[in-house]
């Protein structure tokens, strides 16, 4: 609105040099000259030239162009919604893609994705496999490898997962609950907190406000009704603790609690020996920066040693750097505590992960209780990978379509293999026949195959003709 009000101002200062009246400005003083180059933008204009004598009338002027009456600007009442970036596509494909499919054993990833099924009953694609899952699943017949492949060739079509780029290929690395040990109170050893989620957190969720902008969310704090960003890491960690109070517990390596905020879950273990576990609860808002790229710019260490382990043993030769170089992250992970019953921590989708068959994705891209057929490498080597996966997760450092973050399980074995893991991989989603994500509407459902019995006679085991390996 400024803009439109500047050109007008310009076009009456035009127009106001042509008027028929003499001028009175004394010779010696020169009048405005209003040109395109000082216009706000390029308008054509006319030149008003000095009049020779004050007696002088002043000379026709050329007719000044008429600006349009609607100009070129954005209605102020018009919603801005800014766009959604893209971050990849799902691409129909055939079983014969699969080359690795047969080398997996599906029965844990069967089990896995029905465990998730609650979230997913609720749309109508869903209901018919899930409904088979539990018969299977919690059924009395014995539930094996031909059983759990034919349940999911008979009744699910896979779908490529390609890049914004149209490219095949992403980063798969690897993540696990660890094991902290901690204090309920502060003391000499157990110093570091984990704190739970600030009253004063205020999380804003943008879908509510703009559609396009769904799993967005703004997190900050109110001073004098303004939203300001909220304390980052180094002040969270300083001296003047402004969340002194929230402490769930104490525990005694800073490197360690650095980590569980990077896996988003972990153990506390107390020194009576009884545990609780950690969860996710929220986070600062502040973006993510990682250590270890951040150490290997400073020439701290080179990139083959910037694993989890290689930067923990960094941190014990340089305690006193530490926290400089901890604060150049200002991301901070807030938890809530949970009990230590269940499988596994409890991911995005609700239920407890599944060690070595959950895995986090992007979920602008891959839905959540998804089966997500993986093909990489073990870490550090070129030995196939192969895996049946359920998508059960989510993480901030996890944006793209065939990003993933593999979910090894419990404890310091998980965590040696996770730490390592940095490898590349490809990925195809398998969805209910008769559904397809690329349509505005999707289709109607086939009849659905029967559950498969869990007897299997003779050859049954075998991949239906329609079906190609």
């Amino acid at each position: 609105m400024q803009l439109a009000h500047l050109v007008a101002t310009g076009a009456t200062l035009i127009l106001a040099g042509c008027a028929s009246a003499p001028s009175t400005t004394p010779p010696s003083v020169a009048p405005n000259v209003i040109s395109a180059s000082t216009a706000p933008f390029a308008v054509p204009t006319c030149t008003v030239v000095a009049p020779p004598t004050s007696t002088s009338a002043c000379p026709v002027c050329p007719e000044c162009p008429k600006l349009a009456d609607e100009p070129p600007f954005i209605d102020p009442t018009t919603p801005i919604v800014a766009p959604e970036v893209p971050r990849g596509r799902l691409e129909r494909a055939d079983w014969r893609d699969l080359s690795a499919w047969s080398e997996d054993d599906p029965t844990d990833a069967l089990t896995a994705f029905e465990q998730g099924c609650p979230a997913l009953r609720t749309r109508a694609e869903w209901q018919s496999v899930c409904a088979q899952a539990g018969t299977l699943v919690n059924g009395k017949g014995k539930l094996d490898s031909r059983v759990a492949e034919r349940f999911f060739r008979d009744n699910f079509q896979p779908f490529r997962v390609l890049n914004a780029d149209e490219t095949r290929t992403g980063t798969v690395t690897g993540y696990y609950e660890p094991l902290l040990h901690g204090s309920r109170t502060r003391t000499k050893v157990f110093r570091y907190p984990i704190y739970s989620q600030p009253q004063d957190l205020v999380v804003v969720d943008l879908a509510e406000v703009y559609a396009d902008l769904k799993h967005r969310r703004l997190r900050g704090r109110l001073v004098d009704n303004k939203l300001v960003p909220y304390y980052d890491r180094a002040e969270i960690e300083s001296a003047r603790a402004p969340l002194r109070g929230l402490e769930i517990a104490w525990v005694d390596n800073a490197v360690e609690l650095f980590f569980l905020q990077i896996q988003g879950s972990g153990q506390i273990q107390f020194p009576d020996g009884s545990r609780i576990r950690v969860g996710y609860a929220e986070q600062n808002g502040h973006p993510f920066r990682s250590l270890g790229g951040l150490l290997i710019r400073r020439g701290e260490l080179r990139p083959e040693q910037a694993s989890m382990q290689g930067i923990k043993a960094w941190a014990a030769r340089h305690p006193r750097r530490l926290q400089q170089f901890m604060n150049a992250n200002p991301s901070y992970v807030f938890f809530k505590e949970l009990g230590v019953a269940g499988s596994g921590p409890i991911g995005t989708l609700g239920v407890p992960l599944t060690a070595e068959r959950s895995i986090a994705v992007d979920p602008r891209v891959i839905p959540l209780g998804v089966p997500v057929f993986l093909s990489t490498t073990f870490p550090g080597s070129n030995k196939p990978l192969n895996r049946l996966m359920v998508a059960q997760d989510t993480g901030g450092a996890i944006a793209g379509a065939v990003r993933v973050d593999f979910f090894w399980g419990f404890g310091d074995a998980a965590g040696e293999i996770a730490g390592r893991m940095k490898q590349r991989g490809e990925k195809w989603v398998l969805l209910p026949i008769g559904y397809d994500p690329n349509t505005p509407v999707a289709i109607t459902p086939v009849t659905p195959a029967a559950a498969p019995s869990t007897t299997v006679p003779g050859n049954s085991s075998t991949a239906p003709t329609s079906a190609p390996r």
